[in-house]
């Protein structure tokens, strides 16, 4: 399998579906190769693509490579998913995909992590400790989004929705 052909193949579904490859990777497992296509775009809400956009480009992936020589006689595992958070931030775009989210810049001379709050096409900005930054994207050698792994402070306490579903009902008598 060649990684250009792949691509001359499910490019065309993957734009029906208004998605953009991010990547495709060919790994041989075996007497078979696994076949990764990696989709990025803006989904509903402008964050990255969604769970059904991302299905309905998977099928339209397979039909394509089913009615094409692309893929050859030898077997192999389709795999269809976004391009992943950990993945590095390498254009605007990507950084547009991610505003809100906490991001670690590294630039030449310095390191900094803060939160995007705004793109432009040359430039991101970042909220670092409640001041805005803007920094030219030429200068970020190095851009990961950073997992947070907290409450949402909106969303109810647990031990709050334990006691309203356990609290009597007034309407019944």
């Amino acid at each position: 399998m060649n990684t250009s052909a792949i691509a001359d193949v499910v490019g065309p579904a993957v734009e029906q579906s208004g998605l953009e490859i991010d990547r495709i990777e060919i790994t041989r497992a075996g007497k078979r190769s696994v076949l990764r296509v990696h989709l990025d775009g803006d989904g509903p809400d402008g964050r990255g693509p969604s769970l059904d956009e991302i299905a309905d480009a998977t099928r339209a992936i397979s039909a394509a490579l089913d009615a094409s020589p692309a893929t050859g006689e030898a077997p192999y595992t389709l795999e269809v998913s976004s391009r992943g958070v950990t993945r590095p931030l390498t254009e605007a775009k990507h950084f547009r995909r991610n505003t809100g989210r906490l991001v670690a810049l590294t630039l030449a001379d310095d390191k900094v992590t803060g939160r995007i709050t705004g793109v432009g096409d040359d430039m991101v900005r970042i909220d670092v400790d409640g001041a805005a930054r803007d920094i030219a994207l030429a200068d970020v050698r190095k851009a990961v989004v950073q997992v947070e792994l907290r409450k949402d402070v909106d969303a109810p306490d647990d031990a709050d929705a334990a006691d309203d579903a356990d609290a009597p009902d007034d309407d019944k008598e």
